[in-house]
């Protein structure tokens, strides 16, 4: 039998009513489970969840504080660990062990508020690319949007990208963020600046994607802008590319850095196929930002297209060609034949 407040109409249709306090306790394990494994099933089939599914199921996450509910949403240490095949002992990612090993203070739960300290699909995906490409990266400055737990950070600072700034548009993700670094022997540093101009130091900034101005961009000239799992909320699109046009229109004066950072790199043709020249073309031109994401909803993603496209920005799907060795064989819950890998860049 349906819980209270859910029931089927005669002509299949769930209706809705707002969650019944009384019997909150009871039903609460239920239907969290219920709700959430319905949003995750139609997000996959890149179906359209209704608003007011999502708003049941907000009202049952806000409304129980009781001690089991606490104890589900506590952070706990996970390690990722990515295990290099053999024969890419050259390659400059690669440890001598063939294993990295990046410890992470996370959430559990996904869809309860907690999205920015929960590990991505996604951002495991980017880290891989970035780790099975490390000369498109090493000795650039790279800036990442939305950067959540820093996993994408932590491997860019493995790879040697000469800058690296994450931000993120909430504080509690940044400080969770800060704590990850730590964990990875890196220093963190959230002043403007000085940080900017150490590569020695992770730059982690506050940035609301609705209050960015370009002026307040004005600090950052990034080669490489990167994002994962940022397409989700349509209603952030607008903004979302405003800052990366303003990022990708602009220019360096210098660019001996960029030839510079090919230089004393070779390839295994047995761990990687990719011509290197054809690796490192894509930033040559200008700024290029890097997008791996889940298309959930392809309505969704054809709105973040029509905005690519208003902004005079250009977008090419890299998934098939570019796809980054699989470094996590054993994650079976990771499953990346639903994920797509975008580069953007200016037309200008």
């Amino acid at each position: 039998m349906a819980p209270p407040h859910l029931r089927l109409s005669r002509h299949g249709t769930l209706r809705f009513s707002r969650f019944p306090c009384q019997v909150g306790k009871a039903y609460a394990p239920y239907l969290r489970n219920f709700l959430k494994k319905l949003i995750v099933e139609v997000e996959s089939i890149h179906g359209e969840v209704l608003d007011e599914i999502y708003e049941l199921y907000a009202d049952i996450i806000t409304s129980l504080k009781d001690d089991q509910f606490v104890e589900k949403s506590m952070r706990v240490h996970k390690t990722i660990t990515f295990l290099f095949p053999d024969g890419c002992i050259d390659l400059p990612s690669c440890p001598k062990s063939r294993k990295l090993m990046v410890p992470l203070q996370c959430s559990l739960n996904m869809l309860e508020g907690d999205t920015g300290c929960s590990i991505w699909p996604s951002s495991l995906l980017l880290s891989e690319f970035i780790l099975s490409f490390p000369e498109i990266f090493s000795n650039k400055s790279c800036f990442e949007v939305g950067s959540g737990v820093g996993l994408v950070g932590i491997c860019l600072a493995h790879v040697k990208a000469s800058k690296v700034t994450l931000t993120d548009g909430d504080h509690l993700t940044l400080a969770n963020m800060r704590s990850n670094l730590e964990l990875n022997q890196l220093s963190t540093d959230t002043s403007l600046l000085e940080s900017y101009e150490d590569p020695n130091v992770v730059q982690c900034v506050h940035l609301p994607w609705e209050s960015a101005s370009e002026s307040g961009l004005s600090a950052f000239v990034p080669e490489i802008i990167l994002g994962a799992d940022i397409l989700y909320d349509r209603s952030c699109f607008p903004d979302l590319v405003r800052i990366l046009a303003i990022l990708l229109n602009r220019r360096k004066s210098d660019s001996s850095s960029r030839k510079e950072s090919t230089k004393g790199f070779t390839l295994d043709t047995k761990c990687n196929t990719n011509d290197l020249n054809d690796l490192t073309a894509v930033t040559s031109k200008g700024p290029v930002a890097y997008i791996a994401t889940v298309i959930r909803n392809i309505d969704t993603f054809n709105y973040f297209l029509s905005l690519v496209e208003q902004a005079n920005l250009s977008i090419t799907d890299l998934t098939e060609a570019k796809m980054p060795f699989n470094l996590l064989p054993y994650m079976q819950s990771y499953d990346r034949s639903n994920m797509r890998l975008f580069t953007v860049s200016s037309k200008a």
